[in-house]
């Protein structure tokens, strides 16, 4: 199994690295499943511009192509997001509503940082996913900048994400599986 670490922020001093990479660490532990991760600065969308809907699977543009053929690649997801204005980030949101079929039936976890923990941008990754036909699990990490951030801005996960995180990986791997029988 193919699991994707997509770490949704492309933002000048972003947090996201930092806990994508404690993610992918985290994953490749892990031996029943490939963990990769997928950085949306290394793959620039413009602002969505097909002229076909995704659902219609007609891509025209280059970057489009490309871009399916990386995400179709995969069984499962991990989103990696902050939390802006009580969403998810405007780049990771533009990448997800290029494709629709290469989602299809394949498995997602979340794992957001902000104020908050990011958690209401969990709850809209969830709406967006249940749309897109990608099974969601329950297991979500959330990371404080309050508690999480040495002084706002080193990544320092608490150990109690550590038990987490294994649930996590363990409900994505386990879906993961189970819906790749179904493609």
């Amino acid at each position: 199994m193919k699991i994707a670490i997509i770490l949704g922020s492309t933002r000048p001093g972003r947090k996201g690295e930092a806990v994508a990479r404690w993610v992918l660490a985290k994953a490749k532990e892990r031996p029943d499943a490939d963990y990769e991760l997928i950085d949306l600065l290394d793959h620039p969308l413009p602002h969505l511009d097909e002229a076909v809907s995704a659902s219609r699977g007609v891509y025209t543009n280059d970057h489009t192509k490309a871009w399916s053929a990386t995400i179709a690649a995969y069984d499962g997801f991990v989103f990696v997001t902050p939390e802006y204005n009580h969403s998810t980030s405007g780049v990771l949101k533009n990448a997800i509503d290029y494709l629709y079929a290469e989602w299809n039936n394949k498995a997602a976890a979340f794992v957001s940082y902000g104020a908050l923990g990011g958690a209401r941008a969990i709850e809209h990754l969830r709406a967006i996913c249940s749309e897109l036909q990608l099974a969601h699990v329950r297991q979500q990490l959330s990371f404080s900048l309050f508690t999480d951030f040495e002084n706002f801005a080193e990544f320092a996960p608490s150990p109690m994400h550590d038990d987490a995180a294994s649930v996590l990986f363990d409900q994505l791997e386990s879906w993961a599986g189970a819906l790749k029988t179904i493609r």
